[in-house]
This record gives structure tokens, sequence and C-alpha cells, in this order.
């Protein structure tokens, strides 16, 4: 009985030990956007703590893939069902870009990782403008001829949806003007070119650091929690959500890793544990406070029933601003 039990057991830890998945070759992390952005940042910051704490024995390499506004990166994720080599940063363009262009994918096809941030937008504008408060601005494009200038990274994209969402309640028309980048949008606020525009802390803070432009509020339920200043007398933390200012809507923007379609159970589980590993480490909560991230991790049901409601309210606001592609 004895030698029975002993062989029990070691059939159940070999049994166990097969079970375990890990990757056997390099691991791409696909970005759906150009090298230096947000996104490409967030990947680069995961692969060099793997590779600091040695969390995976095989190597982690980043590859941009930014046409079509990150379409080229979820087609090419839906190509590859089945392949765990493969996992997909991604933000809200992962249902805006499909709802926009009506490319043949969406986050469905694709197996969900988790979530580990979610990114603020703010109201920014040029250190000089004579606007204190989200009312002075308010007042200034009701009366404005012709209407002012808002500016913003990318068409259809989620500046140009934040931009229609927060002047829809505000009551005033402005013209929104797209650019290529968040930090071309900066660019042009700094030189005086456009009146405000909303983007990301990560792509305004050395400006704001410069003295050249300043936010006015944070379309956030709540404040940015860092305290750590960032000019010579204000922190994030001390930036008044818009609502502060009287507006309802808000907006914050995912931040998140999806595997293909089709992959083992096994398979997600090691990406969702390697996640929960990196996201613990020191050098991931300095990249967070470094870019006013809000930490928000999230996987299994939890993540998926995060991003169905979320899929929802840019599809609503999408159709409400006229982005969606006609069928």
């Amino acid at each position: 009985m004895k030698s029975l039990s002993l062989a029990g057991v070691g059939l159940l830890l070999s049994t166990l030990g097969a079970a375990a998945w890990e990757p056997t070759k390099s691991v791409e992390i696909i970005v759906p956007f150009g090298p230096g952005g947000a996104s490409d940042q967030m990947a680069r910051t995961m692969q060099a703590i793997i590779q600091k704490y040695n969390l995976s024995k095989q190597p982690f390499i980043v590859v941009n893939k930014p046409a079509a506004t990150g379409g080229e990166a979820m087609i090419d994720m839906k190509k590859s069902r089945g392949d765990a080599h493969k996992l997909l940063t991604t933000s809200s363009t992962i249902y805006m870009t499909p709802l926009a262009t009506g490319i043949p994918v969406t986050w469905h096809d694709m197996t969900p990782v988790g979530m580990v941030a979610q990114d603020e937008f703010l109201v920014w504008v040029n250190k000089d403008a004579p606007y204190k408060t989200l009312k002075d601005i308010s007042e200034a494009a009701k009366a404005a001829k012709p209407p002012l200038k808002i500016g913003g990274g990318g068409s259809k994209r989620e500046d140009e949806l934040v931009t229609f969402g927060m002047w829809k309640e505000l009551g005033a028309p402005v013209s929104y003007i797209p650019y290529k980048s968040g930090g071309e949008a900066s660019t042009q606020l700094a030189g005086n070119h456009i009146a405000a525009e909303t983007n990301n802390p990560s792509e305004d803070v050395a400006n704001w650091r410069a003295g050249m432009t300043r936010p006015l509020c944070v379309l956030s339920e709540k404040r940015i929690s860092y305290t750590e200043k960032v000019t010579a007398d204000l922190a994030w933390s001390d930036v008044p959500t818009c609502k502060e200012q009287g507006l309802s809507f808000t907006y914050n923007m995912l931040r998140g890793l999806f595997m293909p379609g089709d992959v083992s159970k096994d398979q997600q589980a090691y990406f969702v544990d390697l996640l929960k590993k990196v996201v613990a480490t020191p050098e991931w909560k300095e990249y967070l406070q470094r870019n006013a991230l809000l930490p928000d991790v999230r996987t299994g049901k939890e993540y998926v029933d995060f991003l169905t409601a979320d899929e929802n309210k840019h599809k609503a606001l999408m159709g409400e601003a006229g982005f969606l592609a006609k069928k």
C-alpha cells in the first residue's frame, strides 16, 4: 500500500508539472501605436520589469504596429488564433477602431488577460490663457466667432470623443483639430495655436513642468491621487475635477492586455500570473506615478465585465457623435 501511495503521489506531481505552461519561444508584446507613445511606454516598462526580475525564461520583444489606428495590430491578433506567444497592449481603441471603421475584429475575438490601469484625461490651456476655470472657457466658446479651436490626438479617437461629450454638455460649438499625437497637440497648445486640448498626463506633463501649459481640470470622478509636486507649487492632486467645476461628463481610458483567441486556460493563466507579478514591483508603481495613471488591476470576470460596460458606453457616445461606421 505504501509503495502504491508513493507511486500515486509521484504520478500526481508529474501530472501537475505537465499541466503548467510557460512560453517556449520569445513573446511579442504588440503595441497598436508608434514608438514613444503612452502604449509603447507601458509595453517597454513591462518588458524591462520581466527582464530585470527574470520572470520569464524567454525574452519579451516589443513590436509596434501603428497602421489603421490600431486596426493592423487587431487583425494580426485575430489571424494568430491559438498562438500563446503574443500579447496586445490596448487602450479604448480596442472598441473605438472597430466601431469607427467596421473592421471585422473586436475584443471578443481575443482572450482577455487583464487590466493594469486607467489613464486620466485633463483639459489643458496655454499658460497665458485668460481661462481659470471650465466656466471661463465655456463662456468664451459660446461667444467666439469663429469657434474656438480645441486640439487632440487623432480623429474619431478618445480625444475627439472626449471633446464631443464635454462640449455637448457645455452647450458651446467648438472646432476640433486632430493632430498625429497627443504630444503634437500639446506642442500646438504651448505655441498658442489652439485654445485648449484634451490630453493624458504623460503627453502634457513636460510642457506643464516647463510653464508652457496648465491643466484646468481632470475628467475623472475623483482627483488624481499623486501628491508629489510637478511644478514649483502644484501637484496632480491639486488639479480639481471638472465635476467640481459643474461638468457631469467623465472619461477614463482603459490600459489592458489581450492574447489571441483559442489559447488554453493554462496559457491564459500564465500571463495573468505574470501580469500580477509585474504590477507588484516598485518599478511599476514608479511608472504609474510618473504618468499619473490610476492603478486598477482587474482579471477574469471582473475584467470582462469592465470591458462589456466600457464598450457599451463608447458605442452609445460614438453613436451620438456620428462616429460609427455605416453598415
